[in-house]
């Protein structure tokens, strides 16, 4: 049997080895998912109900388990993966309530003479593929709803990350989920897995949480055989504050958007246009703050960790020379660790960002906020909105009246007001654009993994 070596990104030391799954396992994988899924389908709403919400239990039962687990393999911060934890569970425990109240429809046919029935059924086996960035949120978002509808799951989390799925798998099965309804494959071979899986005609959905560019791959596998699919995929979220806001909110909103998970989430704010009224004030306490964060190990208190590899963090050391060469100054900065290795990224604010810089074109997914100012409220728009993803959008201002008025404008499936935080599991997650097909979260994340019937009865 081969292994995948975990390795702590902040440390560089191995954490544990697991099973890698090959693409000739998957078959057997996909054969216990379909016999799960044959009585799962079939047991009451009340008892797929039962096991999630005693899931969410389990999970806030080991939430210091779970937290170190992701402290170690993804790097993020305690305070970060405490609220990862408490966040995650909360999908197991809305879909808990949602089991029992699966969406159906009676009706008279307006012509008479037929009374239309339309249920819900679950889809099927679901593959559900998973990124590092929320080890834990990213795969009860999906498992929670897969479960509820009534779907067995394959999961394959990220080869950085898997120990925080194989823990999830570990607690749904003390709450008394059925063995092969959910099954880990953790592997080194993402694409021989996946192409596998998606090869066979007993697999009938694909929610994948990752990068357009992956997505789009993915697409065009599912469409071979018309495969039902859900994508969250890239965003590159502006964070917009106006004349009239409350800096000092704007300010602390900003420092969540921004720095949440040492700004490697899809919703992170991405590029700041702040009115030119407020920009030095802005500047220099947001500035302030950033320059104040600790970085370094999370697992020894830092705010910020590292970044997930060396390969993510000159990435993101790239972008930064480039808008350096394009005029932007750094304002304000954190320190480094004395002994940080080479996947540390210093947090920093970029001012003097060009309108045009091609910082504001990349998903930056790393600790850095460039800055750019603004007057004119259609150009600062057109602005946010040139970008080909729209996944999360934030706006601060004091009339609420204007700031509904500037998120209703943008292209944006959420949109945070006054506030620098979107997600929600009563909510619907998700973007527009090339930021996805479908939603997460809320009763639109229960209907991803359902399919409507219709029943035409005679009634004459």
């Amino acid at each position: 049997m081969t292994t995948l070596t975990v390795t702590n990104p902040a440390t560089g030391e191995t954490i544990s080895t697991v099973a890698d799954t090959a693409p000739h396992e998957a078959a057997a994988q996909v054969d216990a998912a379909q016999a799960a899924f044959e009585q799962w389908r079939t047991s009451a709403p009340r008892h797929r109900a039962e096991v999630l919400m005693a899931a969410f239990h389990g999970m806030h039962a080991q939430a210091e388990r779970l937290r170190d687990l992701i402290v170690a393999e993804n790097g993020k911060s305690r305070a970060d993966a405490t609220a990862e934890v408490t966040y995650a569970a909360e999908f197991f425990r809305w879909y808990a309530e949602e089991a029992v109240r699966t969406p159906g429809q009676y009706a008279e046919a307006p012509a008479g003479g037929v009374r239309n029935v339309v249920t819900r059924h679950p889809v099927g086996v679901a593959v559900l593929i998973t990124p590092w960035n929320f080890p834990a949120a990213m795969a009860t978002r999906k498992i929670g709803p897969a479960l509820a509808a009534g779907c067995s799951v394959l999961l394959k989390p990220a080869a950085e990350t898997p120990l925080t799925a194989f823990a999830i798998a570990e607690i749904l099965l003390e709450a008394g989920l059925p063995e092969g309804l959910v099954q880990v494959a953790a592997t080194s071979d993402a694409a021989g897995v996946v192409s596998a899986w998606l090869a066979d005609d007993r697999v009938r959905k694909l929610s994948f949480t990752g990068s357009t560019g992956v997505g789009s791959v993915l697409l065009r596998q599912c469409a071979e055989r018309v495969v039902n699919t859900s994508m969250e995929l890239g965003g590159n979220a502006p964070f917009i504050v106006t004349a009239d806001a409350d800096v000092d909110a704007a300010v602390a909103g900003a420092m969540v958007a921004k720095f949440r998970n040492g700004g490697q989430a899809c919703t992170a704010a991405n590029r700041f246009y702040v009115h030119e009224d407020v920009a030095e004030e802005f500047s220099a306490k947001f500035g302030e703050r950033i320059a104040a964060l600790r970085v370094g190990d999370g697992a020894q208190g830092a705010e910020i960790g590292p970044v997930i590899s060396e390969k993510a963090a000159d990435g993101i050391r790239t972008l930064v020379e480039a808008a350096a060469a394009d005029g932007a100054q750094v304002r304000a900065q954190a320190e480094l660790p004395p002994s940080g290795g080479p996947t540390f990224v210093a947090p920093q604010l970029l001012t003097g960002v060009a309108a045009d810089a091609a910082i504001l074109g990349e998903e930056i997914f790393g600790p850095v906020a460039p800055l750019v100012t603004w007057r004119d409220e259609d150009e600062v728009i057109a602005e946010a909105n040139r970008v080909d993803v729209g996944l999360a959008s934030y706006v601060y201002a004091s009339d609420l009246k204007l700031a509904m008025q500037i998120g209703e404008r943008l292209e944006a499936g959420m949109v945070g007001i006054n506030r620098g935080i979107v997600s929600d599991p009563s909510a619907p997650f998700g973007g527009v654009k090339q930021s996805g097909i479908g939603r997460e979260g809320g009763q639109f994340g229960l209907e991803e993994f359902t399919e409507p019937q219709y029943l035409s009865v005679d009634w004459s």
